[in-house]
């Protein structure tokens, strides 16, 4: 079973970069993933945490355990709302909280009809 850091040099393979571009681009010591390659060494968490943060299209899976793709087929992409769409929400939004005020206000104005009553 080959390791997490063979499959990271791998993947610079892949990106077309070099092992210096990718310690920078994931902010580790120059000649880091070299070494840990050299020394057969195991990569830590923190890692491949910043491996995945700066390359979110890694698969975690295929990183850690060398099962599946390399690559995430489809991104999870955040839905482009329209701006008609955004100031509906927003005037859904201010109409809920003007009911609500409305609605403390009206019970403060009760209250203190029942109060004068007295």
């Amino acid at each position: 079973m080959s390791k997490a850091v063979h499959r990271i040099i791998q993947l610079i393979s892949e990106l077309n970069i070099s092992a210096r571009q990718f310690d920078i681009s994931i902010g580790t010591a120059n000649g880091y993933i070299l070494r840990m390659q050299k020394n057969n060494a195991s990569v830590g968490s923190d890692v491949i945490e910043r491996i995945v943060k700066k390359y979110p299209q890694v698969n975690l899976v295929w990183l850690i355990t060398g099962k599946g793709d390399m690559f995430i087929d489809e991104h999870v992409k955040p839905k482009v709302r329209s701006k008609d769409e955004i100031e509906d929400y927003i005037n859904k939004r201010l109409k809920s909280q003007w009911s609500e005020e409305k609605k403390a206000l009206l019970n403060e104005i009760l209250k203190e009809i029942e109060d004068s009553k007295k």
